[in-house]
């Protein structure tokens, strides 16, 4: 049977069995419970857990280009895409590939290959209005296919270590699943008529924080004015274009501030650790973020825009 022993700390779980005895420190198991609890081994996936790209260069999906724009690869002849000018010539191409495939590093495939800029430069904070209330709202009823789309969404971010399990915030947010559009076609509707329409080419599963960002205090970061940005890139005689690769994971949430973003789904309840789509001053924290990174070459050699 199991019994405590309560001379001096730590406090210590033992069993006892037949000419064998467990010792188990509780102090330490509580204050370290495991990444993944019991109650959501339902997420532990069968495959082998991830490696980053530059090791495991993924499957992917490679888009028609414009006739401007090609695929170069950093590893063999098919992997690690990166897109760059078709009107290099055969040296300038070759120049460049050499400075990409020396930094892979820094470039993002997946989720996995996300490093994060460190909180000591960058962190997202929740401030909050003085009269608020926390919100805990219910899940919303999803069909079987929106369902599924939630739980490999939930996998993947779980797997890169964007999310964690939580039972006990005091902020809960419904999810939402909206179709993603591209492209545009033509559609008759009721009246015989054609209109155009834009295609749905997937879905896209997204976090209503609406009432936390009532509750939140606003970042008053200047964004910027496209129109100008765009003065100012007139003119000139080359351009370079960089995507961020999911650009609001690189930024670390606040710990104290993770379980406000707590959101629920049919598959439990999950709070980030790197600042999600949705929230209210992420585009000012992140138009911040990389003005401190780019300060001395913003409006002289280059420009930073968020969509």
């Amino acid at each position: 049977m199991p019994h405590t022993r309560s001379q001096g700390p730590p406090p210590v779980l033992a069993f006892e069995e037949p000419e064998q005895e467990f010792h188990t420190n509780l102090r330490s198991r509580l204050s370290q419970p495991p990444e993944y609890p019991t109650a959501f081994e339902v997420f532990e996936s069968t495959d082998p857990v991830e490696r980053p790209s530059v090791e495991a260069p993924p499957s992917l999906e490679l888009k028609e280009l414009p006739s401007h724009l090609e695929y170069a690869f950093l590893d063999g002849d098919s992997d690690l895409p990166v897109i760059i000018s078709s009107s290099l010539t055969k040296e300038e191409k070759s120049r460049l590939i050499d400075v990409l495939k020396a930094n892979k590093q820094a470039i993002a495939w997946k989720l996995m290959d996300i490093k994060g800029i460190h909180p000591s430069f960058c962190t997202h904070r929740i401030l909050m209005e003085e009269d608020y209330k926390p919100v805990v709202q219910p899940q919303r009823r999803l069909n079987p296919n929106m369902s599924e789309v939630v739980k490999k969404e939930v996998l993947k971010l779980l797997d890169a270590g964007l999310i964690y399990p939580i039972s006990d915030s005091a902020w809960v947010s419904p999810v939402q699943v909206v179709p993603k559009k591209r492209g545009m076609t033509v559609i008759v509707n009721e009246k015989k008529e054609l209109i155009p329409s834009r295609t749905v080419t997937g879905w896209r599963v997204c976090i209503d924080y609406r009432r936390l960002n009532d509750a939140t205090r606003k970042d008053h970061f200047p964004l910027p004015f496209i129109d100008q940005m765009l003065e100012r890139l007139s003119g000139q005689q080359f351009y370079c274009f960089f995507d961020g690769f999911s650009g609001y994971f690189q930024i670390p949430i606040a710990p104290e501030d993770q379980e406000k973003t707590t959101f629920t789904c049919p598959y439990g309840t999950f709070a980030y650790r790197r600042m999600p789509f949705g929230l209210c001053n992420a585009p000012a924290t992140f138009q911040g973020c990389m003005v401190a990174i780019f300060q001395d070459m913003i409006e002289t050699s280059m420009e930073m825009c968020g969509d």
